[in-house]
């Protein structure tokens, strides 16, 4: 097992070649990639730092163009935390046409499977497995490296996408969330 600070995990991450898979399970992160966006969100911001949000459409586009293939399975609260609407709205509505497969499960509206769906990890490339640290605010502390030599995580994977229903219609199933009719 290898760790991995943020800035090598990213250069772990940004090395896959074919597919990379992410399951994403708190219901708020504290991270820095967000810049201020998700403040200026709360404060009623219409639409997130595109300078920002654009160099990372145009990655998620340069990687579909390539033939490389991102997902996330996003699993969500029955009652959607801020931070998860903001996520829907500024991060999934404008990652999934830029060329990321992203799907949710959502409690009490989907079954979830029990495997691997309590925690945030990514696959890469079907063989590699990091399992990401988070402390209790869901501030990024650390990722573990790992192989996934029995294809845990591989299967966890496909269940998992498999159970998911893809987010574009989840979300045009559920303006209610939209921030501009809920609020």
């Amino acid at each position: 097992m290898t760790r991995l600070d943020i800035g090598e995990l990213g250069v772990h991450l940004g090395r896959y070649q074919r597919t990379l898979f992410r399951m994403e399970t708190l219901p708020e992160y504290a991270v820095t990639s967000d810049g201020d966006d998700f403040n200026r969100w709360l404060a009623g911001a219409h639409e997130p730092t595109w300078e920002r949000k654009n160099r990372w459409l145009d990655v998620l586009r340069a990687e579909r163009a390539e033939g490389k293939v991102s997902h996330r399975v996003r699993v969500l609260a029955e009652e959607l935390t801020e931070y998860e609407r903001y996520s829907c709205e500024w991060g999934y509505a404008l990652n999934a046409p830029a060329g990321e497969d992203i799907r949710v499960l959502r409690r009490g509206e989907h079954v979830i499977p029990d495997a691997h769906t309590d925690h945030d990890w990514w696959l890469v490339d079907g063989r590699d497995v990091v399992l990401m640290r988070y402390d209790n605010e869901g501030r990024f502390k650390f990722a573990d490296t790992q192989p996934d030599p029995n294809g845990e995580y591989r299967d966890a994977s496909e269940l998992a996408w498999a159970s998911a229903e893809p987010f574009l219609e989840w979300w045009a199933r559920h303006p209610e969330l939209h921030r501009q009719v809920a609020v």
